[in-house]
């Protein structure tokens, strides 16, 4: 059952905007991330807010939301405009996880497009960079990004698998990044006048918006064209990429997604964490849901927390290898803690309540088998040093 409340009781003179949660009695939501949602609800303008099931708190504005309104926010979508996930098909002879983490390239170390230029991925870009953006390209970043190379497990609906070219025991490379940067740079332009209030050029907001969500998809594109060559693979155009930190014109309003999914008639991919599963969903949510699904598990831990409970209970060593086999490449301890399986909720009851509330149906499931957050220390290095032998 969704949970569904008015938020008049913080703003007496507006009229009353709506919140609804699609989780269950069983999920678990944070009461301070029901209480920012009822905070933004009582914003001027706000028309409707629709919480999924892997709501939690963020920093001002909660995180697995899409939010309605009449005003344009910035801060509603946040710094990390064009933040998605994308899959992409790739062919393997053998898919041993250990040797393939290894062959792993320096996802921190961006492409030039000078001292680069000669590099194979650059085949994918088409056209101009977005905004001329040129920072961090080809990286992945920090926090809950990742590349992950997974194989395709439980097929729910061959058909529509069938339609997108997979089927079980295929490989994909599964990327989750944005726009490293570009939209940190375009919302501090904005608060750094006008605060936490509405864009007051809605236009020029949208102009820098939209090249920023492009910017993100571009560079998931060359994330997975930079792994899939280290392994020895042709890159991929991706069968699924939707962004879930966007603002959307719909009908007029504007339709703000922070930790939210586009769920009108597309495919997304729903992350679980590095040790679960994902899911591969056909979304079909309605105006009730503000046309969104749920974008990951959600977050059940603060990183202090996690990294404070993870310290205490596990092992780096043990984090390195998942329950499910897989393989984790992060060179930093603190990030292993911070994005331990243990810190998000449980990716079964997130995608049990998209079903339950009629906003998705499950396609498959995708099965990690190494994932990527940041290089081993020495990787640079090593890979620095191969690359100069090869100039000599």
């Amino acid at each position: 059952m969704s949970l569904h409340a008015s938020a008049s009781e913080f703003h007496p003179h507006a009229t009353p905007a709506t919140v609804t949660v699609f989780a269950s009695a069983e999920s678990w939501i944070e009461s301070d991330a029901l209480r920012q949602c009822q905070q933004v609800a009582a914003l001027d303008g706000m028309l409707h807010v629709a919480a999924m099931p892997d709501l939690h708190p963020g920093k001002g504005a909660p995180i697995g939301a899409a939010m309605s309104a009449t005003v344009l926010y910035p801060f509603l979508v946040g710094s990390d405009i064009g933040c998605g996930i994308a899959v992409f098909p790739i062919r393997l002879k053998r898919a041993v996880p250990e040797k393939l983490a290894a062959r792993f390239p320096d996802l921190d170390r961006p492409l030039d497009p000078e001292r680069d230029a000669d590099d194979p991925a650059w085949a994918v870009v088409e056209g101009d960079l977005p905004a001329g953006h040129v920072d961090g390209l080809g990286t992945v970043g920090r926090g809950n990004h990742f590349v992950e190379l997974a194989r395709i497990g439980t097929v729910f609906e061959p058909g529509h698998a069938a339609r997108l070219g997979l089927e079980t025991a295929d490989l994909v490379l599964v990327v989750h990044s944005g726009s490293r940067g570009l939209g940190e740079r375009i919302l501090r332009t904005h608060t750094e006048v006008h605060g936490a209030g509405p864009a007051p050029d809605v236009a020029a907001y949208l102009t820098a918006h939209d090249e920023a969500v492009r910017w993100g998809s571009l560079n998931r594109r060359l994330l997975a064209a930079r792994v899939a060559l280290a392994l020895g693979a042709e890159p991929t155009e991706p069968v699924v990429d939707q962004c879930h930190n966007l603002v959307e014109v719909r009908d007029g309003r504007y339709l703000h997604r922070k930790g939210a999914a586009p769920g009108d008639g597309r495919d997304v991919l729903i992350a679980g964490t590095r040790g679960t599963p994902s899911y591969l969903v056909a979304a079909h949510a309605g105006p009730a849901a503000n046309f969104s699904v749920a974008h990951g598990a959600g977050r059940k831990m603060s990183r202090a927390d996690a990294l404070r409970r993870g310290r205490a209970k596990h092992t780096v060593e043990e984090l390195r290898r998942t329950p499910v086999g897989s393989v984790v490449v992060c060179g930093e301890r603190q990030l292993l803690f911070e994005e331990a399986p243990s810190a998000y909720k449980r990716i079964e009851r997130v995608v049990a309540d998209l079903v339950d509330h009629e906003l998705a149906t499950p396609v498959a499931t995708t099965i990690p088998l190494v994932t990527y957050k940041t290089p081993e220390a020495g990787t640079a290095d090593r890979r620095d040093g191969r690359r100069g032998r090869r100039r000599a």
